[in-house]
């Protein structure tokens, strides 16, 4: 009897963690910058006249890899910080950005196979560029699969985080492949380069795309992964919190 009324108090849970302000200010803001930037992409920037309507994803495509490159350096940074003090909420860190980085990579390549069925009559190419950020996707989708064959917490951790920093070699190659390798076709839309003659455009061939891309870069590379990330961080630290005290009754 003593013990079936000493349950309820053992398994109560801790009280939930309140939402701090900031997180939710940017929770507001960041749909608020992000429809900015649609309309900067869709209204207020000028139609390609090369490439017509279809240039306007850009707008998505490339600050949607940049936004990801954010979300790996997180897994890097996390990485090398769980290494130096064994921490868990570092790990937590490096799962968020590796998850939030492979989510608008995804995008990223998604909207570049749009792109390229009516400028490159195809949807798939085997440029080098496309090919790099195939290799980097497969590479972080490994990631996960890595830490879901590991049962040992703190296993998984080491070996997670070794493989999150060695992997954003993947991201570097994908980055500058365009710059190294003359065969690709793939267009550098900031400065002039022989790619361009192909399929591509200048940030001064057009009205408006200057600003619309900055615009999208800003709010990409900023709000968008730091407050998926930070949301991602707080569903897996209150998951890992029940995980314990499960523990905690069943062992107790």
């Amino acid at each position: 009897m003593t013990a079936a009324r000493s349950l309820p108090h053992q398994s109560a849970a801790a009280p939930a963690r309140p939402l701090p302000r900031l997180l939710l200010i940017l929770t507001v803001a960041t749909p608020l910058a992000v429809l900015l930037g649609l309309y900067m992409a869709l209204v207020r920037a000028g139609t390609d006249i090369d490439q017509g309507d279809v240039q306007r994803i850009f707008y998505i495509h490339m600050p949607a890899f940049f936004a990801a490159f954010v979300g790996y350096g997180a897994g890097v940074l996390g990485g090398i910080q769980y290494l130096r003090t064994r921490q868990s909420r570092w790990d937590i860190l490096a799962l968020a950005g590796v998850e939030v980085g492979l989510a608008l990579s995804l995008i990223n390549l998604i909207t570049g196979m749009i792109w390229a069925r009516p400028i490159w009559n195809t949807w798939w190419t085997w440029d080098p560029r496309l090919v790099s950020e195939a290799i980097m996707i497969l590479t972080y989708s490994a990631y996960l699969m890595l830490r879901a064959g590991i049962e040992n917490p703190d296993q998984r951790r080491r070996f997670a985080s070794v493989y999150s920093i060695l992997a954003i070699v993947t991201v570097l190659v994908t980055l500058f492949i365009i710059r190294v390798v003359p065969s690709t076709i793939h267009p550098v839309v900031i400065g002039p380069s022989p790619q361009n003659a192909v399929g591509g455009f200048e940030l001064n061939a057009t009205a408006g795309v200057g600003a619309a891309l900055g615009i999208n870069l800003l709010v990409w590379s900023t709000l968008v992964p730091v407050v998926l990330m930070w949301w991602r961080v707080r569903l897996a630290t209150f998951a890992e919190q029940v995980s314990r005290r499960r523990a905690e009754l069943v062992n107790g």
